[in-house]
């Protein structure tokens, strides 16, 4: 066995020879360098896991060349020596750290992760700020070489208006490596320490009636699922995804009502929403008559695939606004959502009605109130919706059919 100083000079001197032949290192035991037949040079390190005992075992640091040099090469040995000296096996860490990067890549777990999650809400907020903000920053890292910096690099990312998203990225996050450990695949949470970003101050915006009704009116010449998906939006009051995520599977025509699976509801909580005749009307223009499809996506784009074209949608929305009149002041789709509860307490609905109508668990819903009070105020709700609609359908016409007095005409909420 050949042994000497593994530097420039002897390992440029080495020969090849009828077989495999190694020079081992005199001063740094188990480092050396392998030569093959055909004059291919490599750099090993030679070690045992335990005492003398222990079986001999040999690593491969890498072929001669960029990066490994005699000098390289030798401080990569040390280093592994080190690890040895800990306990820690280089073969096993190395297959490890290639098994991360294979099955921990951190694109490929958020899908995973992102598959994993229940309610149609969350999951269409788990994709977007896994897509837009995190996947770019974080791509195919390893999860468990994920550090505390590299999470902050995704939030740096970030425009630092958007707060709300922030806030958003940040539960993401919270909960897919809360996941991770719970799953084994990480021990700690690179998040530790991390603290939430502000809340964002709770918006006040809804609409007037007349803002209403020239969105209601802008509608059609949205795109063809767009369009209805807003004026179901106004006429009922719920949630984008389950507007959007609709299936007729959970409509009945006949008793004028929508099942709202907990599966899709953002609280995991199954509504029934009473549909009122501005409903219903919408509803038969997308089926194209008064005999509803019994299953099936009720929006779908020319792919098959739900919609999820929001913000174009939304764009098309204002300039069509716009081009009737003066463009209206900054609102988003969930300001529906809120136009219809300040509209509902406009028309003397009590709370707790108002509360179930829009499927919230807080307020009158929340805590003893909410284990004890199981009353589902089916018919309330159908009240305050057809009254609501009756609202709406006054608005449009500009006289109320049932007391022929005009409708009331708000001003803009500053």
């Amino acid at each position: 066995m050949a042994t000497g100083k593994v530097n420039k000079r002897s390992v440029d001197a080495l020969k090849p020879g009828t077989g495999v032949s190694f020079l081992w290192d005199d001063d740094l035991k188990g480092f050396g360098v392998k030569v093959t037949p055909a004059g291919a040079l490599s750099y090993v390190l030679q070690y045992r896991m335990g005492g003398r005992e222990a079986k001999t075992q040999r690593y491969s640091i890498g072929a001669h060349g960029s990066p490994w040099t005699p000098a390289t090469a030798r401080t990569e040995a040390e280093r592994l020596l080190m690890l040895v000296a800990q306990g820690i096996d280089p073969s096993e860490a190395d297959r490890k750290r290639r098994d991360d990067a294979v099955n921990l890549a951190f694109s490929a777990y958020a899908d995973r992760f992102h598959a994993a999650c229940k309610g149609d809400g969350w999951r269409a907020l788990v994709a977007r700020c896994l897509r837009l903000h995190v996947k770019p920053v974080l791509a195919s890292k390893a999860l468990p070489a994920i550090t505390k910096a590299d999470v902050v690099a995704v939030f740096d990312a970030m425009p630092a208006d958007q707060q709300a998203n922030r806030r958003n990225v940040f539960a993401v996050l919270r909960r897919l490596f809360r996941w991770a450990i719970g799953r084994g695949d990480i021990e700690r949470t690179p998040m530790e320490g991390m603290e939430t970003p502000p809340a964002v101050r709770a918006r006040d915006r809804w609409l007037s009636d007349d803002e209403l009704v020239r969105v209601w009116n802008a509608a059609p010449a949205c795109h063809r699922c767009f369009g209805p998906i807003v004026r179901l939006l106004i006429a009922t009051g719920q949630r984008r995804e389950e507007v959007s995520g609709l299936d007729w599977s959970e409509l009945n025509r006949a008793d004028r009502l929508w099942r709202i699976p907990g599966t899709r509801t953002k609280n995991g909580e199954p509504t029934t929403v009473p549909l009122n005749d501005l409903a219903v009307a919408e509803l038969d223009a997308v089926a194209r008559g008064d005999k509803w499809p019994k299953r099936g996506r009720t929006f779908t784009t020319s792919s098959g695939e739900g919609f999820t074209a929001y913000s174009k949608g939304k764009d098309k929305l204002d300039a069509t606004v716009a081009a009737a009149g003066d463009p209206l002041p900054a609102w988003r789709l969930h300001d529906l959502r809120r136009t219809l509860a300040t509209g509902l307490q406009r028309l003397g609905v009590r709370f707790e009605v108002t509360e179930a109508v829009l499927n919230h668990v807080g307020g009158s819903r929340a805590g003893v109130a909410g284990v004890y009070q199981r009353h589902d105020w089916k018919q309330e709700k159908r009240d305050a919706l057809d009254a609501w609609g009756r609202h709406v359908a006054a608005c449009l016409t500009g006289v109320d059919d049932e007391t022929n007095v005009v409708a009331l005409r708000v001003r803009t909420p500053a």
